[in-house]
């Protein structure tokens, strides 16, 4: 019984072993890049055999491919959670992009290794995970243009902004804000952080309310 994975335990068991192997993973390309790690070293770092992380995936590139799918659907899963946070206190579409850019800055803050990782990522060509990279982003800025169209419908923004432009700016602005935060504002607080960016958000960058 102990050994069948279509138990409960084995399955949980099996994604606290893949988890292992994204965090061994995500901080060893972090520190090194994706060419110079070896699965050998994906495996000492995680703490298992080398053959458990060919069990659970098929190669290197797989490996992060999926870590790729498993980061952002994380991600997504948390912005798309702050905006219907926001909804059940019937707060308004800037609220909940406010929302949004908070949860940005939670994820970001909590993997900062994955998030250099998949912004290094996102700029190189001819990868062959660059498909899989194109369809999580997209999954990621969805949520963000959702929020976008709903207060285009309901007027509270402008039928004059572009939503799959604005919604990647968004994005955007959160990953390399939080980014330069993390290399080189070390000493300021999440809460700082954010409320820099929600006056960004709110159009009170200019001083006029």
């Amino acid at each position: 019984m102990e050994r069948s994975s279509t138990t409960s335990g084995g399955s949980t068991r099996r994604e606290a072993t893949r988890q292992k192997l994204y965090e061994a993973a995500v901080t060893l390309i972090a520190e090194q890049g994706f060419s110079a790690t070896t699965v050998d070293e994906i495996a000492e770092r995680a703490g298992v055999a080398k053959g458990t992380v060919y069990y659970n995936f098929a190669s290197k590139s797989v490996l992060f491919e999926e870590l790729l799918r498993h980061g952002v659907g994380l991600l997504t899963a948390s912005l798309r959670e702050a905006a219907e946070r926001t909804a059940g206190t019937s707060g308004s579409k800037v609220d909940a992009l406010d929302a949004m850019v908070r949860a940005g800055l939670v994820f970001i803050d909590r993997y900062p290794a994955f998030t250099q990782l998949y912004v290094a990522e996102l700029w190189r060509t001819n990868r062959a995970w660059q498909s899989t990279l194109l369809v999580v982003r997209q999954q990621a800025v969805a949520v963000v243009e959702d929020v976008l169209r709903e207060g285009v419908d309901n007027e509270e923004f402008s039928a004059e902004i572009d939503i799959p432009l604005t919604a990647a700016a968004l994005v955007g602005m959160v990953l390399v804000a939080a980014l330069d935060w993390q290399a080189f504002q070390p000493e300021r607080s999440l809460d700082d952080v954010h409320s820099a960016l929600s006056r960004l958000l709110q159009g009170r960058v200019s001083g006029h309310h």
